[in-house]
């Protein structure tokens, strides 16, 4: 470190609010916590307001993601029918109400979904992070690879724990997606369009309790609902609402790579081509849901653009990094450790940027246009490519939690450092 690093003097860091708003982890809404409602922790046969029954809201909800209907739930109490003096704050937060029986709840839910909310909702910041992409791109494995890289190792690196919200979560997580891919090595199937995906909650929780958690919200939009305009209406709240994307960009979108890659593997020039969808066409509908809306017609939410796949990127590889250098660094896994390793992050986002703007130059001017804040990376989430749909290695990703680091280096959860 250089003495000029030593003497820097840190940029003052901004006052606290009293509260911050909340991002429904659910379904996306934002609204400030006084506007939250609760669920009784008590039902009464002597009280229609009480009793046990059918929360539409809710139900409307689970139905959106196939799930099944729930009956007879406790009631939903709105705060604004009890005496302000039976409200209950912490950190000026509205985080509990006694009802009219004397009974108090903290169970907060959206208003929206009615979802219980984070006990730290409200008095931490909402941090979003989206997984977006087209159809094929490989957003079930890498949101897999990632989690499992977060809660195996770089929640650790970062004196960190990294926990599902509840219980189910971790058991479908587990069940569906980190023991197919981890223990039995089976390629995950792609998500469909007509069947959402629940999105999957966690918290990365540091031990230094002056530090508030990150709840992550990682929602697998299906591929090929991102270049159709309703479809992603549906989600354009989602990530709009979001602190960060991770946008991930598959070798094979790209048409001028694509048919040198799939002969080097064997496979007869063309035939893959009605299959992938133009990385700028997502960028572009992107654009029509909700960038366009925006001041200047930009988004300043940092945003990951994240190259899938990266070992098939050995068979582009040459001396004089024409496409990329032989010994190119994304090949090579990384560990960072307590701060974000700028040096390193700066390499791989300057050769990224000159791959994509040689090999895509629409892609990359689309992203300077509409996007403020961009970094690029280079990963994948097997470590070797599969053949025939089979993996034929033990799975071990490469540098797939980089571009989550940098969006906590980003969010001003952890420093940076150069070597």
């Amino acid at each position: 470190m250089s003495l000029f690093n030593l003497f820097k003097k840190k940029p003052e860091s901004k006052p606290k609010p009293l509260y911050y708003d909340i991002v429904c982890p659910y379904c996306f809404s934002r609204f400030e916590p006084e506007q939250v409602v609760f669920r009784a922790t008590h039902s009464r046969e002597d009280d229609e307001d009480y009793a046990l029954g059918e929360d539409e809201e809710l139900n409307k909800y689970r139905e959106r993601f196939g799930l099944d209907s729930v009956y007879d739930m406790e009631a939903v109490l709105d705060p604004r029918d009890v005496p302000p003096e039976q409200h209950v704050y912490s950190e000026h937060v509205l985080v509990g109400i006694h009802d009219r029986y004397g009974e108090l709840t903290r169970r907060r839910l959206c208003p929206k979904c009615h979802n219980e909310l984070p006990v730290t909702a409200g008095k931490v910041q909402s941090n979003i992070i989206s997984i977006i992409g087209a159809s094929q791109v490989g957003k079930s494995v890498y949101m897999t690879a990632l989690i499992h890289t977060l809660q195996q190792t770089t929640a650790d690196h970062f004196n960190a724990a990294c926990m599902p919200l509840n219980a189910e979560i971790s058991r479908k997580f587990r069940t569906n997606y980190e023991e197919p891919l981890f223990q039995r090595g089976d390629l995950l199937a792609s998500t469909q369009k007509e069947k959402m995906q629940e999105p999957f909650i966690f918290q990365f929780v540091f031990k230094d309790e002056d530090k508030p958690p990150l709840t992550l919200v990682f929602f697998d939009v299906a591929g090929e609902g991102m270049v159709e305009q309703d479809y992603l209406g549906l989600h354009g709240q989602h990530i709009k609402n979001s602190a960060g994307i991770l946008f991930l960009v598959d070798p094979l979108q790209i048409r001028s790579i694509r048919d040198k890659i799939r002969i080097n593997y064997g496979d007869k020039p063309g035939e893959w081509v009605s299959q992938y969808d133009e990385p700028r066409d997502v960028v572009l509908t992107l654009f029509g849901d909700f960038i366009a809306y925006q001041e200047q017609s930009k988004t300043d939410i940092p945003t990951a653009v994240v190259l899938t796949k990266s070992d098939m990127l050995h068979s582009l590889k040459d001396e004089d990094g024409d496409y990329i250098k032989s010994n190119s660094n994304i090949f090579n896994n990384l560990i960072h450790r307590q701060q974000f390793n700028l040096s390193e992050y700066e390499n791989i986002d300057g050769e990224i940027r000159r791959f994509i703007e040689k090999v895509d130059r629409p892609f990359k001017g689309t992203m300077d246009v509409y996007f403020k804040d961009t970094a690029y990376f280079a990963v994948s989430a097997l470590g070797s490519n599969p053949v025939d749909q089979k993996l034929q290695t033990v799975v071990s990703p490469i540098r797939v939690d980089e571009p989550f680091i940098w969006l906590l280096y980003k969010l001003n959860y952890i420093e940076g450092r150069r070597d």
